[in-house]
């Protein structure tokens, strides 16, 4: 009798120990707020990982297309059936998570003969006013943490941690649209070459951690996006405060994409 909490929690230990393992080679996604509305950004080969939810809700994911998909649908049926029952304007990103979509994650992980979401998730609401901006990230193990300017999601807390500090270094208050893409893929950079330097280097401290974001070469940032990018597809989106309509997001074109990034970072767009 008195070993079952401790087989529950060493079961919980090995759980999250092997969803850690499965978010190495996932794709960082970084949101942040810009003069005009949220930008967010990943990159994919193939399935997508930023959605629209309601009209100033978007969602950045990494991890299994499944469970994405999954916690996708939900915060959708959710919206919507809070905007029908009682107004679009109770449809909250605080609402969604924490009497929504939370508590199903974490019972989820908690439940260890049932399988766990394998994703973590940005929820981007945007206020009606600059500044009031709102960015959850949600763990997979359903806890969450609350942010206004910028937020991110990585394989680990010290690539987040590092990720978070570049941006907030780099990024003007508030920066412009074509300022927070070419900051916002730089984070995106910075930390995909973290995660690889990680899973090369298991034991010992990786660079990343010895030295201040910031004092990464940009020429160098460029040079590992380029062999990042090959083959998959930079996926940008936006909730556009400006945009005419209740819906105020909007996926950015590849065309678009190409005009607002620097022209410096050597990569072709159709």
């Amino acid at each position: 009798m008195y070993e079952e909490p401790y087989k529950w929690v060493e079961a919980v230990g090995n759980r999250r120990q092997y969803l850690d393992e499965q978010f190495k080679q996932g794709s960082p996604v970084v949101a942040l707020s810009y003069d005009s509305g949220i930008l967010l950004l990943t990159v994919s080969k193939g399935t997508p990982k930023l959605y629209e939810i309601y009209d100033r809700l978007a969602l950045g994911g990494m991890g299994h297309p499944a469970d994405l998909e999954k916690i996708r649908f939900s915060l959708l049926e959710m919206a919507h059936v809070e905007g029908f029952n009682r107004s679009p304007s109770d449809v909250t990103g605080g609402r969604m998570v924490k009497y929504g979509i939370a508590p199903v994650i974490k019972q989820a992980f908690e439940e260890i003969f049932k399988a766990p979401f394998i994703a973590k998730i940005v929820l981007a609401e945007l206020g009606q006013k600059a500044g009031k901006d709102s960015l959850l990230v949600i763990n997979y193990d359903g806890t969450f943490e609350e942010g206004a300017h910028c937020a991110v999601l990585a394989a680990s807390k010290p690539v987040e941690r590092d990720m978070v500090a570049y941006l907030k270094q780099q990024a003007p208050s508030p920066p412009s649209l074509e300022q927070a893409c070419g900051i916002a893929l730089r984070a995106w950079t910075l930390g995909d070459r973290a995660q690889r330097k990680a899973g090369e280097t298991m034991s010992g401290p990786s660079p990343e951690t010895t030295q201040e974001p910031a004092a990464m070469d940009t020429a160098a940032l460029y040079a590992h996006l380029r062999d990042s990018v090959a083959e998959k597809t930079i996926e940008c989106a936006l909730l556009d405060r400006s945009q005419s309509g209740s819906s105020k997001y909007r996926a950015v074109t590849p065309g678009e994409l190409g005009r607002l990034l620097p022209k410096d970072i050597g990569i072709a767009f159709p």
